[in-house]
């Protein structure tokens, strides 16, 4: 499937992963766990970059998918970080589905979210990890170089 939203002529039968296809750590994980959880009886999630995509038709914006990764569902229902990982899981069903799933239980939820932001905020010192992948300090401008 081409990286359009949907529309009328062109609607999405799958859930969208929307990533941050300019950081090389957030591309090689979506990647690898894309790998992991292929549905071999169904079809997969659609990874698309956020620079590469209608955020707006998605019901999603540049500020959120620059600081989380975003899982859309066909009917349009938006989740980011964590969530949108444990929604991944879900899709993919089987044992991976119950890990999802348990990932939504208030104590797990919690501990998932915390995990989520820490790797989220330390992106770019993670394995394959950059400089460009840092995420831009609250209150500064995307377009503002990083120091």
């Amino acid at each position: 499937m081409d990286n359009l939203p949907p529309t009328t002529t062109n609607p999405r039968t799958v859930p969208w992963l929307v990533f941050d296809g300019d950081c090389a750590f957030c591309t090689t994980s979506a990647q690898w766990v894309a790998g992991r959880l292929h549905r071999p009886g169904g079809p997969d999630a659609h990874l698309v970059p956020w620079q590469f995509t209608d955020l707006a038709a998605l019901g999603a914006t540049a500020e959120r998918a620059q600081t989380e990764v975003l899982w859309v569902t066909p009917d349009g229902a938006v989740s980011g970080g964590a969530a949108a990982f444990a929604a991944w899981l879900r899709f993919r069903g089987g044992p991976y589905g119950l890990v999802g799933q348990a990932m939504t239980a208030p104590g797990v939820r919690s501990l998932a979210a915390l995990v989520y932001r820490f790797v989220a905020r330390h992106r770019d010192q993670m394995p394959g990890g950059t400089p460009a992948c840092a995420l831009t300090p609250p209150g500064s401008h995307p377009a503002t170089p990083r120091h």
